[in-house]
């Protein structure tokens, strides 16, 4: 097998996990694609894209085992060095409730934005929380548009802006 894969392992935060990770995948010859890894919460968490010869997920079964990780695989195309680069970023804040992201997203999704990278905080107090979102996205219509679709949402504040991108 010489495809890539898409590698998720998620468990309890330590120091280590990605040096054993990616020190195992190194040994076995594979090839690291793009990754996302972070902590959430008590939690880190891996996505890595890897290709090379052999079983992935039984290459890493013991490793995982060994430190608590959930480990799953699939094949996915590569569609390396096709970036879409987000132009519009998106900041809420307000009272911590569920259902800021569903209708946040929601709102955000019927203006047609792409949204390519997504992270969220609770801040505050245990007694005052404040969910924090960060969006970054992709979308052709104009900033007003998305602006009107979320200001609709209430007791929230959100900031709609674009991303000026240097390239050269």
């Amino acid at each position: 097998m010489n495809e890539w894969q898409m590698l998720t392992l998620v468990g309890e935060d330590r120091p280590g996990i990605v040096a054993a990770v990616t020190q195992r995948l190194f040994e076995n010859g594979f090839a690291l694609g793009e990754a996302s890894m972070m902590r959430l919460g008590g939690n880190f968490s891996i996505m890595l894209m890897v290709r090379g010869e052999g079983d992935v997920e039984q290459l890493l079964a013991p490793l995982a085992a060994q430190m608590g990780l959930h480990l799953h695989s699939y094949a996915c195309g590569g569609s390396l060095h096709r970036h879409l680069a987000p132009n519009v970023q998106v900041r809420v804040n307000g009272a911590d409730r569920a259902g800021i992201v569903a209708q946040v997203t929601g709102a955000l999704a019927q203006q047609g934005f792409n949204i390519l990278e997504l992270e969220s905080d609770v801040a505050g107090s245990q007694e005052r929380p404040v969910y924090i979102l960060y969006i970054q996205g992709y979308c052709e219509c104009p900033v007003e548009e998305l602006e009107a679709a979320v200001s609709a949402l209430g007791e929230l504040n959100v900031d709609v802006s674009p991303i000026e991108t240097l390239i050269g």
